[in-house]
């Protein structure tokens, strides 16, 4: 089985990924359609959109506009031949924290938006069965989480239910795990980006949920994105995580996995 691994579209959805959609089997998405902070229903709760609004960024215009994108890049996944799931980022869904409780939330809009394009199948904190495959989905949030908070404590038995469920495919390695977030502390959820602010650069920011999951249950595969600068692989004990890489700057990751055996013949980082 071919598995393209792609997510980190914000808005973008370049032609040469376009055409590795047709020569797949299965699609892996970790999300981040939206181009921006309007994916959570226009919410004003952080500092960058507290900034794009006061430039006047987030006007009926301009969020319409990000939802025409969206739309383009579901479409043309929508339509591959390929099985798609998929999972939510945090630019789709602020309200998705599931590492911390969180507030006041509101109706997510991106939530509506995917149900027009029912090729995509969701597989946050659900179970979908591929062929041989079992694939389980989380979000992951955006940063390493609380581990004493009430969200993190009910993302957590979700997921544990699940490996209980399909405890016998993932015996066999045919479970692949997919969250937005890196798990924390590996090589791949470190922050490099020169841009970054001097607090968080250099600091470990994958998710401890996603962790702790895999290292109790060690599933074949990981994947997930988020970090960007991080395209690439690792193994935590007998895990292998990829980053997909980013969409946005033409990079992916096509895995050629062999569902019987349970094993991966080959990976190829699309740069």
């Amino acid at each position: 089985m071919k598995i393209l691994a792609i997510g980190d579209f914000h808005g973008k959805f370049p032609k040469k990924l376009q055409n590795l959609t047709k020569q797949v089997d299965l699609i892996i998405s970790v999300g981040d359609y939206f181009p921006g902070y309007s994916g959570d229903n226009f919410l004003i709760r952080d500092v960058q959109s507290i900034i794009r609004l006061l430039l006047g960024e987030l006007d009926e215009k301009h969020i319409k506009k990000e939802i025409e994108q969206v739309r383009k890049i579901l479409k043309k996944l929508n339509s591959s031949k390929a099985q798609i799931v998929t999972t939510f980022g945090n630019y789709d869904n602020h309200a998705s924290e599931d590492t911390s409780d969180r507030t006041n939330i509101d109706k997510n809009i991106f939530s509506e938006i995917i149900k027009d394009y029912p090729n995509l199948r969701r597989v946050d904190y659900r179970a979908v069965k591929i062929g041989e495959l079992t694939i389980i989905g989380a979000y992951g949030s955006s940063f390493p989480g609380d581990p004493e908070s009430n969200s993190y404590k009910k993302s957590k038995k979700k997921l544990k239910a699940l490996f209980k469920k399909h405890s016998v495919e993932n015996r066999e390695g045919k479970v692949i795990f997919i969250a937005h977030n890196m798990p924390y502390n590996c090589k791949l959820d470190k922050i490099r980006d020169k841009k970054a602010h001097p607090i968080v650069r250099g600091e470990h920011y994958g998710s401890k949920l996603i962790r702790e999951i895999i290292d109790r249950y060690q599933p074949s595969i990981f994947i997930g994105g988020h970090m960007h600068e991080n395209h690439g692989m690792c193994k935590i004990k007998k895990t292998l995580v990829i980053d997909a890489g980013p969409a946005i700057d033409g990079k992916a990751t096509i895995i050629d996995f062999d569902e019987n055996a349970g094993k991966v013949n080959k990976i190829k980082f699309i740069k």
